[in-house]
């Protein structure tokens, strides 16, 4: 597969320049992409392997329309289905996937549809990923808020009337570390009544503490889960290390979070394997914890800062539809969040189907929430962003959007006693 995610040349500084070229070159740079750093902790997980072995046996092209057929007669969704129904044979039965998805949303969901907002407090990242904006050799506007800023975005935000927030960092231990990580979500806690976190994989004992400072629910990306590609894609940093990123929302839940979140980012290799792999990382962590909650997200590539070439390969909305209703026929009580990389004609009609919760007033730079919120410029440095968003609708708009379709918006769900 050609590559064509690797920043510019020609828009890094000769300094960073000069980084790039020193890392692509020489391979004693690099570490195994397959063995833990230093304090790196092991689980003694069966799960992983589990996903692999059936992402090894899958073989979408011998799926055939009768494959499809069956799946969707099946009231008890079984593995074998789910490969079906993400086969290519299924992209001509994709109405009644979305009429199956449908109902099976509506059985468990409702006519309810999930808002938050995520929140980047620091955008300093140790990883050189070649498809993010954040990576540490693209010479971008690094910014890390401090506490008084991150609590004067909080303000602006809850003042619209969101009551989840989801807060972000680049992958940083020395910048962002999970101390500072600590205290932003004890002054989330004050003001959302639902708070997550985005930030890059810790042990359980540091998931402990971060629920202990308010945290509900972890998200980690695995990005693809061909760990060949990922090595080709992840050249530095403890990102690079695949099995330590993949164990992540099992430690999460270890250490107490009430639910976890995960996917592929869909684009960076084989697609229709990444969504296998995705669903059943899910679907085997609901088996073995079955208290929690699981969620699912299905993002795909977007533009970054320095290389506008970065688009999805081969993932068109309409793999995408059939990907998130495959989902929900598969896992019928998880949760399906389309992010705002999608666009407002594609969101406003997927949580007609299958999705269960979206973004709104979104923006993935920092400290930037008070400019565009009230229209005020922020007396504080604004960071570049990670990657450009498709759906810019504010918080008022979509709650009145997804009203006028007929959705119940729901800001928060849960009550603390």
């Amino acid at each position: 597969m050609e590559n064509n995610y690797f920043v510019d040349s020609k828009k890094l500084s000769p300094a960073a320049l000069e980084k790039k070229h020193k890392l692509e070159n020489d391979p004693s740079c690099r570490t195994n992409h397959m063995e833990y750093m230093n304090g790196m902790e092991r689980l003694q997980s069966d799960i992983m392997q589990k996903v692999l072995d059936e992402v090894s046996s899958f073989d979408y092209e011998k799926y055939t329309a009768k494959d499809v057929l069956r799946a969707l007669q099946n009231p008890n969704v079984l593995i074998e289905d789910l490969k079906a129904l993400l086969s290519p044979a299924a992209e001509p039965f994709l109405e009644k996937m979305a009429k199956r998805a449908r109902l099976e949303t509506q059985k468990h969901f409702g006519n309810t549809v999930y808002l938050f907002t995520p929140l980047y407090i620091a955008n300093y990242c140790e990883n050189y990923c070649v498809y993010c904006g954040f990576n540490c050799y693209n010479d971008i506007k690094r910014v890390k808020l401090n506490m008084e800023q991150i609590e004067s975005e909080m303000k602006v935000i809850a003042q619209s009337g969101m009551e989840e927030i989801l807060l972000l960092t680049g992958e940083s231990r020395s910048q962002s570390g999970i101390e500072y990580i600590g205290e932003a979500c004890k002054l989330a806690r004050k003001y959302f009544r639902m708070v997550g976190v985005e930030i890059y994989p810790v042990n359980t004992d540091e998931y402990r503490y971060l629920h202990e400072c308010g945290v509900d629910y972890v998200t980690v990306f695995q990005e693809t889960y061909d760990s060949n590609r990922y090595e080709q894609l992840h050249l530095m940093g403890h990102k690079r290390v695949w099995p330590y990123r993949f164990d992540s929302q099992e430690r999460a839940l270890m250490a107490g979070m009430r639910g976890v979140a995960g996917s592929a980012l869909l684009g960076l290799s084989d697609f229709r394997k990444d969504a296998l792999a995705s669903a059943l990382h899910m679907y085997f962590l609901q088996r073995k914890y079955p208290h929690a909650e699981i969620s699912l997200s299905c993002p795909r590539l977007r533009p970054i800062v320095n290389n506008e070439k970065i688009n999805p390969l081969d993932v068109h909305e309409k793999q995408l539809c059939q990907i998130l209703c495959a989902y929900r026929i598969f896992l019928p009580f998880a949760g399906i969040t389309v992010s705002s990389r999608e666009s407002k004609e594609f969101r406003d009609g997927i949580v007609k189907i299958c999705a269960t919760k979206i973004s709104a007033g979104v923006s993935t730079g920092i400290g930037d929430h008070e400019s565009k919120y009230t229209g005020k410029k922020s007396e504080g440095e604004e960071g570049d962003e990670q990657f450009e968003i498709n759906d810019s609708r504010s918080f008022k708009a979509m709650y009145s959007d997804m009203s006028e379709n007929g959705l119940q918006p729901v800001l928060n769900d849960y009550l603390y006693v």
